[in-house]
C-alpha cells in the first residue's frame, strides 16, 4: 500500500510523518530587532536620497534595484573616538579617580588604555618566570615598587586543583606525593637564575619599596642593595646565613620577614650568625618577623642592642634554643611581642634574676602556640610585666594554673581569649579581679567558662567596663536562640501529634 492511498476504514488518504526541520538561530530579542530594523530603514532612505533623480525614480512597472543600496549599508559604524583628544597625563588623571577593581576591565579597551592602566599600577605578584626572564613586565608595568617573585620561582602545575598552604607560602601540587615533602629541590630555581631575574629588577626599578623572593643568593642581594636605595621592606624565603651579607647595604630597611624553614616545603638555617648579620646592617629596623628560624640568646641580644628602633617581634615556629626570653630587654623600644604556631616558648628562660623586663612593651599576642610548661609561660609574663593588651588565642594547655600567671602583669587595660576551652569561670575571674585598670575584654568561644558560674564580685566588673565582648560557649548561645524562636518547643508538639 502506498503511504498516499486512502485507508479503508476512514476513507482518507494516510499521511507521512512531516520532517524534522532543522532548529533556526534564536532570533534577536525584540528591542535589538526593532532597532536593527530602523537603523537600516534610516541609511537606505538616506542613501536613495543621495541618487540621481533617474536612478531615484524607477518606472512604475519596474522595482528599484536596492542590492547596491544594502551592498553599502554598515549598521554599527564606526564611532570617533573622542578619547584620543586628550593627553596620556590627563587620561592617566581620570584613570587613577577609578576604583582598583576597574583597572583590568578598562585596560582591555585598546592598546592605548592598555599601556596607560600598566603605569598605574604600583604592586604585581608574579606567577610565571618567562614573564620576568623575558622583559615584558618591565614594558608593562614601568613603574612598580612592589614585587614579589617567590610563586615565580616554583615550579608548579598551575592547572592543578590542589591548593597547599603552610605559614605565609601557596602552591599548587600534584597527585604524586614525594618523601621529601610537597617541594622538591628541584622544584625551585637556582640561585645563578634567581640573582639575573634581581639583577633586571634592580635595574628597572630603582625606586623599588618592597620585594619578595624565595632562594636567592648574596650576589641578587647585594645587586638590589646597591641600586635600590629606598627599599624599605624585604621578605626573603629558603635563605642562609651567608645571603644575609647582602642586605647588609640596605640602609633604609624597615620592614623584614625571614623565612627559614617552613616544615614539608623547604629547609634553611637562619641561626645566630645570620641574625647578627642582619641587626649590624639594617639598624633601623621597625618591624621583625622570623619563621622557622634557628638561634638563640645571642641572636636576639644583637637585634635588640644594633635595631634601637624595632617596635613589633614576631616568631613564628621558631627553634629556638633556651634563654632566648632573657635577651629580650636589650630591645629597649619593643612596644609588640608577637608568638604563632610556636611548639614551645622557651625550653629553658634561666632563673627569675637572669630575665628583666621590657619597660616599653605594650602588646602580648599568643596565636596557636603551646603553654603547657608553666615554667616558660611565667617568665613570658614576668619579661612582658608592663604590657597592656594580652591577646590569646587557640592555645593549648591554657588551664587556670598557667592564667593564672598573668596576674604578674598589673597593667592591663584589654584581655582577648579565643578559643581557650579549658580556661575555666574561676580561673578568668581569678586573674581579671587582679587587674585594677582593666577597661576592655573579649571571651569567645571558651567553652567551659559558663554565665551560671559568674558571681557578683564579677558581674560587678563587667558592668564599669568599657567593652565587653562575652560569647564563651557557643552551644549555649545557639541553645538559647532556638529557644527564644520557639523552634523545640514547635518540634516538640508536632510530633505529639503523629503519636497515636
Amino acid at each position: 500500500m502506498s503511504p498516499n492511498s486512502p485507508d479503508r476504514k476512514s476513507g482518507s488518504p494516510k499521511r507521512s510523518p512531516p520532517p524534522v526541520l532543522p532548529k533556526r538561530p534564536r532570533p534577536l530579542s525584540l528591542p535589538d530587532q526593532a532597532l536593527k530594523h530602523v537603523i537600516m530603514k534610516m541609511q537606505l532612505q538616506n542613501h536613495l536620497n543621495s541618487l540621481s533623480p533617474s536612478t531615484a525614480s524607477p518606472s512604475p512597472h519596474s522595482e528599484p534595484d536596492l542590492s547596491s543600496a544594502f551592498n553599502s549599508l554598515t549598521l554599527d559604524p564606526p564611532a570617533p573616538d573622542s578619547t584620543s583628544l586628550l593627553s596620556d597625563n590627563l587620561l592617566l588623571r581620570i584613570f587613577s579617580k577609578l576604583p582598583i577593581s576597574h583597572y583590568l576591565p578598562n585596560s582591555l579597551v585598546c592598546k592605548r588604555w592598555l599601556y596607560l592602566h600598566g603605569r598605574l599600577v604600583n604592586s604585581v605578584k608574579l606567577f610565571d618566570w618567562g614573564f620576568l626572564d623575558s622583559g615584558r613586565v618591565f614594558a608593562r608595568f614601568p613603574n612598580l615598587d612592589d614585587v614579589d617573585i617567590v610563586h615565580a620561582c616554583i615550579r608548579s602545575p598551575r592547572n592543578s586543583g590542589i591548593l597547599v598552604t603552610r605559614k605565609a607560602l601557596t602552591v599548587h601540587i600534584d597527585s604524586l606525593f614525594s618523601p621529601n615533602g610537597f617541594i622538591e629541590e628541584s622544584d625551585v630555581l637556582k640561585n645563578s637564575v634567581v640573582d639575573h631575574g634581581l639583577r633586571l629588577i634592580a635595574q628597572s626599578y630603582p625606586n623599588l619599596r618592597r620585594i619578595a623572593v624565595i632562594g636567592a643568593s648574596e650576589n641578587g642581594l647585594v645587586r638590589i642593595a646597591e641600586e635600590c636605595q629606598i627599599l624599605q621592606e624585604l621578605e626573603l624565603h629558603c635563605c642562609g646565613d651567608l645571603a644575609l651579607k647582602g642586605i647588609s647595604g640596605c640602609r633604609n630597611l624597615q620592614i623584614v620577614k625571614l623565612i627559614g624553614s617552613v616544615d614539608g616545603f623547604y629547609r634553611a638555617v637562619i641561626s645566630d650568625i645570620g641574625l647578627t648579620i642582619l641587626a649590624q646592617g639594617c639598624r633601623r629596623l621597625v618591624k621583625l618577623e622570623l619563621c622557622g628560624c634557628e638561634g638563640s640568646y645571642d641572636g636576639i641580644k644583637a637585634i635588640g642592642q644594633c635595631c634601637q628602633m624595632l617596635e613589633e617581634l614576631t616568631l613564628s615556629d621558631h627553634r629556638m634554643d633556651g634563654g632566648w626570653l632573657a635577651a629580650l630587654p636589650f630591645c629597649g623600644n619593643l612596644k609588640t611581642l608577637m608568638l604563632q604556631s610556636c611548639k614551645s616558648i622557651d625550653s629553658s628562660p634561666g632563673p627569675d634574676e637572669h630575665l628583666g623586663s621590657c619597660p616599653t612593651i605594650e602588646e602580648l599576642l599568643l596565636r596557636r602556640c603551646q603553654v603547657r610548661d608553666q615554667h616558660a609561660v611565667r617568665s613570658l609574663f614576668m619579661v612582658c610585666e608592663a604590657v597592656r593588651d594580652i591577646v590569646l588565642q587557640d592555645c593549648w594547655g591554657l588551664v587556670d594554673e598557667v592564667f593564672a600567671f598573668a596576674s604578674i602583669c598589673r597593667r592591663v587595660k584589654l584581655v582577648a581569649l579565643e578559643g581557650c576551652s579549658l580556661l575555666t569561670t574561676g580561673g578568668l575571674e581569678s586573674v581579671l579581679l587582679c587587674w585594677k585598670e582593666l577597661q576592655r575584654l573579649r571571651v569567645v568561644s571558651c567553652n567551659n567558662v559558663t554565665d551560671s558560674e559568674i558571681t557578683p564580685a564579677l558581674a560587678t566588673l563587667f558592668s564599669v567596663l568599657k567593652e565587653l565582648t562575652w560569647r564563651p560557649n557557643s552551644k549555649a548561645l545557639l541553645s538559647a536562640s532556638l529557644a527564644e524562636a520557639g523552634v523545640g518547643m514547635k518540634g516538640g508538639r508536632f510530633f505529639k501529634r503523629l503519636k497515636p
